[in-house]
């Protein structure tokens, strides 16, 4: 009844405006002998109504003070991990679909937690994101990748992925203009990727810091490409510079038609556009012969090799590293202080690309 009665709309003026109520309900004395118990534990149920959809109620349960306890010390952990060392970078390879030879690598970053062991991004990057923490990790990926693409003999590229929040920070393009400088890896070999929820909002800073990192001479790709919104006024909007089909139209193109439509249609596009096509997820031969006559031009997963260390990548033959380049690098103690320092890296290092 109370939901019912608080989702009447609202008169401002002459605009009716609808609202709804997200309510959590912590009972006494069973869920709570204090009022502090009592509030806290309805504010745990409050969270899971609003997680679940909203506009509805929730009771408390005693599993989501036990979830929350254990988020809260993961977020403590997060907040240390970068000062511990515990992030971890790892590699995988793309590979060009014509010459079969490696053009570039994927970053991958993995926690590497003292209790829980090695963590996927999948269990910690939305935790990251809330917690407000992606932009402090996500500067750390962009220096130690560049880093160590400083080391690698045939300067292959190097691709980042960037959350939504990190396009949105105004600390991004400063970043990867320091990051750059200090490392000596040349722009064109950055590529940075983006999801198409990057552009759900068509914000004109969004597309600024897009078009300010690509006069750099950083690519710029489209990543997950047909499990979203995939609307093509994206690809009108900005012009990428690859585009990367996701893994599920991939593993799925030998028996399903819907599958094989998709991967022609997104791979004749990018061809049209005079982009590249990056082909996620291939495991089997037959896999990579289906892709490759749908027309894509780069090739990436386990069929290749799975992401590692770039230590594991150098000992198996697939990397090639000089880390006295790396010991150069990191005894450089270029920084971006002041709107100056910025303004003349960047146009150096636009001229450069």
């Amino acid at each position: 009844k109370l939901t019912e009665a608080l989702s009447d709309p609202v008169q401002i003026s002459d605009v009716s405006v609808p609202i709804s109520a997200s309510i959590g309900i912590a009972l006494s004395p069973e869920d709570g002998k204090t009022v502090t118990e009592l509030l806290r534990n309805a504010d745990l149920a409050l969270y899971k109504a609003k997680n679940d959809g909203r506009d509805q109620s929730c009771l408390f349960e005693k599993s989501m003070g036990e979830a929350a306890s254990k988020r809260l010390q993961l977020e403590v952990d997060l907040r240390h991990a970068t000062q511990k060392g515990q992030f971890k970078l790892f590699f995988q390879p793309l590979v060009d679909s014509e010459t079969r030879n490696t053009v570039g690598f994927e970053t991958l970053l993995r926690w590497d937690h003292p209790d829980y062991g090695l963590v996927s991004p999948d269990d910690f990057i939305d935790l990251a994101e809330q917690s407000g923490m992606i932009t402090t990790i996500g500067e750390w990926v962009i220096r130690e990748a560049l880093q160590e693409a400083a080391c690698w003999v045939n300067k292959e590229r190097i691709s980042i992925n960037l959350s939504p929040i990190q396009i949105n920070n105004a600390s991004l393009v400063p970043t990867v203009v320091n990051a750059l400088a200090t490392s000596g890896v040349a722009a064109e070999r950055l590529e940075l990727e983006i999801t198409e929820s990057v552009l759900l909002d068509g914000s004109d800073e969004t597309l600024k810091t897009l078009h300010d990192l690509r006069a750099l001479g950083v690519r710029i790709s489209l990543d997950d490409f047909g499990t979203g919104y995939s609307s093509l006024s994206y690809l009108s909007s900005f012009p990428f510079d690859k585009i990367k089909i996701d893994k599920s139209f991939v593993q799925s193109i030998e028996n399903n038609a819907e599958c094989r439509a998709i991967v022609r249609a997104v791979a004749g596009l990018a061809g049209t556009l005079g982009i590249r096509s990056t082909a996620e997820g291939v495991e089997t031969g037959e896999q990579i012969d289906s892709v490759l006559a749908e027309g894509c031009t780069e090739l990436q997963g386990f069929y290749f090799a799975r992401p590692e260390p770039a230590e594991i990548l150098e000992a198996s033959g697939l990397l090639e590293r000089d880390l006295s380049n790396r010991s150069r690098t990191e005894k450089d103690e270029t920084h971006v202080t002041t709107n100056e320092t910025f303004t003349d890296t960047f146009k150096r290092s636009a001229k450069q690309g």
